[in-house]
């Protein structure tokens, strides 16, 4: 069993981020630390879409179009920012052999955040829609090409993050206006632009919702889900037990990321309790990849975020030991 974080931390500095993480987990990864300007999740996305210009507004993200496919100043500091951190990433992981994690932001929560150049979200416009994801696939090709290079000893695994989604899905994202919502897509219209982001490196997809589409994110060719698994319902948990029976590595969010820390014992027993309930494989349990419940952005420092993420081995210890007696 293995242990990894899901993207975002605590603080400003990531030198010492990428210090810890890449002994503090089993799967390092490239931190977004979203208190520094262009740090975000969104951010991040943006800059590597370097097919498709964006400008920074008082509601987030936009798309320029236009003629002038030119970067503005905003999505010049994302690729800046990004640039360095990898900088530190290639200075730091010198020599380093073994699992890597990056983290981008999926097609379809991209669609229902960024703006088309004349207002409302990306997501109304399905040619805007695949020009999104298709310019976000080229780009993150680029970024993972990247940091092969200056990382070669890495076996990469790439992160999309889908919180989006199921709003998506839903009918439940709301238009400019504020009075209607943007019309639902359907399951195969998800899977079809989902894949195209799934090819460049073994791809897990993490959702934070009680009702993640796991069939979805398997379809579209993920290797893994990673999901809350506080969060989740019966029927949830139903699709969970038919992709890891079917081979999909399960990266479960066991530790909280806010309010008091639990025992090891505690973080792991709703996994265990519900595994066994289902009556599911205990060899399949080994597998599983143990995580915080979500990113750990809100920590309120970053020892707090660090003693959660030193928590996640002692959860895989208790969580190894009960499959065993399983």
């Amino acid at each position: 069993m293995t242990t990894t974080g899901l993207g975002s931390l605590p603080g400003e500095d990531i030198r010492e981020w990428t210090k810890v993480l890449l002994g503090a987990v089993d799967i390092p990864f490239l931190a977004e630390l979203p208190a520094r300007p262009y740090g975000d999740m969104l951010s991040r996305a943006v800059a590597v879409l370097t097919q498709l210009a964006a400008d920074l507004q008082p509601a987030g993200w936009r798309l320029t179009g236009g003629s002038d496919p030119r970067a503005s100043l905003d999505q010049r500091r994302a690729r800046s920012l990004l640039a360095e951190d990898l900088d530190v990433l290639e200075e730091l992981a010198d020599g380093y052999t073994g699992p890597l994690k990056l983290q981008i932001t999926g097609p379809w929560t991209l669609a229902a955040t960024v703006e088309l150049p004349r207002g409302d979200k990306v997501l109304a416009d399905h040619g805007a829609r695949r020009d999104l994801a298709e310019a976000l696939a080229l780009g993150l090709g680029d970024h993972v090409a990247e940091v092969r290079r200056r990382v070669p000893g890495a076996e990469l695994v790439v992160q999309v993050d889908e919180p989006g989604l199921p709003a998506v899905l839903a009918g439940a994202v709301p238009t400019a206006s504020g009075w209607s919502k943007h019309r639902s897509v359907d399951g195969p219209g998800a899977v079809e632009l989902l894949s195209l982001v799934t090819g460049a490196a073994p791809t897990v997809i993490h959702c934070c919702a009680a009702r993640p589409p796991i069939e979805v994110f398997t379809k579209s060719g993920a290797t893994g889900v990673s999901v809350d698994i506080s969060l989740l319902t019966n029927s949830a948990w139903d699709q969970i037990a038919l992709a890891s029976e079917a081979g999909t590595v399960l990266y479960a969010g066991l530790v909280p990321t806010t309010g008091p820390l639990p025992n090891q014992e505690q973080a792991a027993d709703p996994l265990i309790r519900r595994w066994r309930e289902l009556g599911l494989d205990p060899e399949i349990l080994k597998k599983i990849v143990i995580t915080p419940a979500c990113g750990l952005a809100a920590s309120p420092s970053r020892a707090d975020a660090r003693a959660r993420l030193d928590l996640l081995r002692k959860v895989v210890d208790v969580v190894a030991e009960a499959a065993d007696n399983t």
